[in-house]
This record gives structure tokens, C-alpha cells and sequence, in this order.
């Protein structure tokens, strides 16, 4: 291995050890409820996303409830991801002009990276443009 290689794991195992402990406290206080640096910026912001999707943070939610959230969530993310591949010709990142995905492709791409699966039946570096992988798939992945 070579200086630069050896200088580079340092650098990060330095930074872990760096934010370790503040990371960890500042968890530990959120995951506990208790007040931190970010509550005077994040809570009303927090309070206001509750708001908006009817949610009472002091009532745990039930079978149903979490059901139908998921679901609801789920298909927000195929319609999204079905959008972004059907109109990929016309969105941004696209330097190798590729045109929309075919629909049953897109609702096939679409289906298995929002239930995990990432099936494909394409080539990813051929098909689909920069913007598409990016905000499309590798947001499903992160999200599912």
C-alpha cells in the first residue's frame, strides 16, 4: 500500500474517532426525547410535518395505521420513480440524450426497487441517464 493509501485510512479512522462521541451523545438525547443543540430549529419544523399528516406524536400507531401508511408511501415512490423513467428524455443529467424508458420497463424498474428486489432487466449505463439512477433508483434504495 502505498503512503497516500495509509495517510487516507488514518484521515478517516481520525475523523470517526473525532465525531463518535458527540454524534453519539446528541442520539442518545434525541432518541430520549430530551431537549439538544438542533430542538429550537428542528421542533417546530418536527411539529409542523405532525401537523400536516394528522400525526399525534404522544399516541403510538397502530397495525393499521402503520399498513396503510407504508402503502401509502410505497406508491408515492412507484408513481415517482415511474414518472422520473417515462420522462427521463426531459429532465436534467441526461448527457447521452437517452430517451424515455418504455412504460412496462419503467413500472417493472419502478415495482422492484420500491419492494427491494432491484431487478433489472436493462443496462443501467445504456438506458438510463445520470438523473434517473440518482434521484430514481438510488433513492429507492436508500428509502425501502
Amino acid at each position: 500500500m502505498t503512503a497516500i493509501g495509509w495517510l487516507q485510512i488514518s484521515l478517516l479512522l481520525l475523523a470517526v474517532l473525532i465525531v463518535a462521541k458527540p454524534l453519539g451523545l446528541y442520539m442518545a438525547q434525541v432518541f430520549s426525547g430530551e431537549r439538544n443543540v438542533f430542538s429550537p430549529i428542528l421542533a417546530p419544523v418536527e411539529r409542523g410535518l405532525y401537523a400536516a399528516a394528522g400525526v399525534d406524536p404522544a399516541r403510538e400507531q397502530g397495525w393499521l395505521a402503520y399498513t396503510l401508511s407504508m402503502l401509502a408511501f410505497s406508491m408515492v415512490g412507484v408513481v415517482s420513480l415511474y414518472a422520473i423513467l417515462r420522462l427521463q428524455a426531459y429532465l436534467p443529467l441526461n448527457p447521452q440524450g437517452f430517451g424515455n424508458v418504455p412504460p412496462d420497463l419503467a413500472f417493472n424498474t419502478a415495482v422492484s426497487f420500491v419492494t427491494n428486489t432491484n431487478w433489472q432487466n436493462y443496462a443501467g449505463e445504456t438506458t438510463l441517464s445520470h438523473f434517473s439512477q440518482m434521484i430514481g433508483l438510488t433513492v429507492q434504495n436508500f428509502v425501502s
